[in-house]
């Protein structure tokens, strides 16, 4: 979603070095490459197995490219510092996860309630709910997926454990259905506590707030910043820390002699940037798109 903008925004130069954070199916990646001159250079990364099983099979033969199957939030320990010309993060759930019932991330389609960017690692949504305390899963509702009926919706799910495991999409999603009293238009009742638990498992905000620090470390001078992000949560983080990385330091703020490390590291590019009514209309999972851009201004 939004390739083309992201691209452009990254002002990517024939010879430059550029990360992929989230490389997802491969969409951005292609199109960096394919701005990309022989000596150029891309480093793509993902949590995901089958994301990096698809860019070993799409590019692994590529001089160009480098793999590494791992969370965004380590980019810093792929990169040197100050090198990349330009880095690339498309936050969240990719369409192929989503799209496979398997993963356990939607509730379009019965699986195994899972939810795990990477399988091999960590407990599952399904573990979370049957050992949770409920004030914890209404904790989690509550925060990552704002929904107000995250009591309810953590009551019930205390109640429906004690009699039997819950262990699919279906169950989770007709559980939440009876729980929440009225309906948001044109929203499924469990897409709340689905994000919600996503977020929880994945530790998705924790690791955008390290990965964009990691981020800001491993540009260069002029090297450029594209994130893209789909939900008021993850687009509040990374314009809070933007902003505040485009401001100097406030502790030296009216005062005379700041020291270089308290200046702003990187400038605003632009506004916020969002998905044209064509590409909506392709695909309407790119109507809650937002690409903010900005750019490293001092070493």
């Amino acid at each position: 979603m939004l390739l083309a903008e992201a691209v452009e925004g990254l002002a990517v130069r024939p010879g430059g070095n550029y990360i992929d954070a989230t490389y997802g199916r491969g969409g951005h990646a292609q199109a960096i490459l394919e701005r990309l001159g022989p000596t150029g250079s891309l480093l793509v990364v993902d949590r995901d197995p089958q994301a990096i099983g698809h860019a070993h099979a799409a590019h692994g033969s590529d001089p160009r490219v480098r793999i590494e199957h791992s969370t965004f939030d380590r980019i810093g320990s792929f990169a040197a510092p100050l090198s990349a010309n330009g880095i690339l993060f498309d936050l969240g759930v990719s369409s192929p996860q989503l799209d496979d019932p398997a993963r356990g991330f939607s509730f379009m389609r019965d699986g195994p309630l899972d939810m795990r960017m990477d399988p091999s690692r960590g407990a599952s949504a399904a573990d979370f709910i049957a050992t949770a305390p409920a004030a914890e899963i209404a904790r989690v509702i509550f925060e990552y997926g704002e929904d107000r009926f995250a009591r309810r919706i953590a009551r019930a799910i205390e109640l429906a454990r004690a009699v039997a495991p819950i262990a699919t999409t279906a169950q989770l999603a007709e559980l939440v259905a009876r729980a929440v009293p009225t309906r948001e238009r044109s929203k499924n009742p469990a897409t709340r506590t689905f994000q919600a638990l996503r977020m929880h498992v994945n530790g998705e905000l924790d690791l955008i707030g390290r990965a964009l620090r990691a981020a800001v470390g491993a540009l260069a001078t002029g090297g450029r910043l594209a994130v893209i992000s789909f939900h008021s949560l993850e687009d509040r983080l990374v314009k809070r820390f933007l902003r505040d990385a485009a401001q100097e330091d406030p502790v030296w703020r009216g005062l005379p002699g700041v020291p270089e490390s308290a200046l702003p590291k990187l400038g605003l590019v632009g506004r916020a940037i969002h998905a044209g009514q064509a590409e909506i209309d392709a695909n309407p999972r790119a109507r809650s798109a937002t690409l903010r851009i900005a750019e490293r201004v001092r070493p």
